[in-house]
């Protein structure tokens, strides 16, 4: 079916763009982490190999970005300063729930952008200090803000990740399951979805991955995430498909 010209300039406008893709994210007992594939993809030309899509925003929270990767890096810097202004001003912190609103109305914000074909669709999560809990806030291009249980994901693979992390996720997965798990989904990600990059094992390029808890949000070092990839991948060489979930 023809595009109208509205569309079809949007998807041309979106063609221009380098575009972020698969962000995940999983709760465990006592935090919860995030992972980004490290590929940008302008139409069908990779734009970058290792980008970065997951930011930690403040000490307790962090987020993951698909989209227009240069509007959505934008966004993230100035939720960044916005939040750090807000603990400035009232001299206490925004609350988890308060710092997921407002991410939202700046989703909202960039509705007539999103229309033009140049979409930022993020994902947040964080340690609640007050609930005591790890928590994930998925968002549409209208603004609209979704608490989600156990596990989300978002960007093009997001469906295949999701599948994955359907079979693969448990409550109770200790930290270091929990984002080999991640890293399980992004691997079955990149192995449906061409925009999204698995690991590159030549070039040594990692999902970047991020975990907040009580004790704030950090970075796993490289070298940490490169053993669970090491091991992820070691595996799919003996079964292409990846781990099997039981029937019943």
């Amino acid at each position: 079916m023809p595009h109208s010209p509205a569309v079809a300039d949007a998807v041309r406008v979106s063609e221009l763009a380098p575009h972020g893709t698969t962000i995940v994210a999983a709760g465990f007992p006592g935090g919860v982490a995030m992972a980004g594939d490290r590929r940008a993809t302008m139409g069908n030309m990779i734009a970058q190999r290792d980008i970065e899509k997951v930011f930690a925003t403040d000490e307790y929270s962090m987020i993951g970005i698909a989209g227009s990767a240069g509007i959505a890096v934008e966004m993230v810097r100035l939720f960044r300063v916005e939040l750090e202004h807000y603990e400035k001003i009232e001299g206490a912190p925004l609350s988890l729930s308060g710092k997921a609103n407002h991410l939202a109305a700046m989703v909202r914000g960039n509705l007539g952008m999103a229309l033009q074909g140049l979409t930022v669709v993020p994902l947040f999560a964080g340690w609640d200090t007050q609930r005591e809990l790890g928590r994930i806030f998925s968002y549409d291009p209208t603004g609209g803000r979704y608490e989600e249980t156990a596990f989300h994901s978002v960007g093009s693979g997001s469906v295949f990740a999701r599948g994955s992390l359907k079979k693969l996720y448990h409550e109770d997965l200790d930290e270091t399951g929990c984002v080999t798990a991640l890293v399980q989904s992004l691997y079955d990600a990149a192995d449906d979805d061409s925009a999204t990059g698995g690991p590159d094992l030549s070039r040594r390029i990692f999902p970047v991955v991020m975990v907040a808890t009580a004790d704030g949000v950090r970075r796993l070092p490289d070298s940490e995430v490169a053993a669970i990839v090491d091991q992820v991948v070691a595996g799919r060489m003996g079964r292409p498909d990846g781990p099997a979930a039981p029937l019943l």
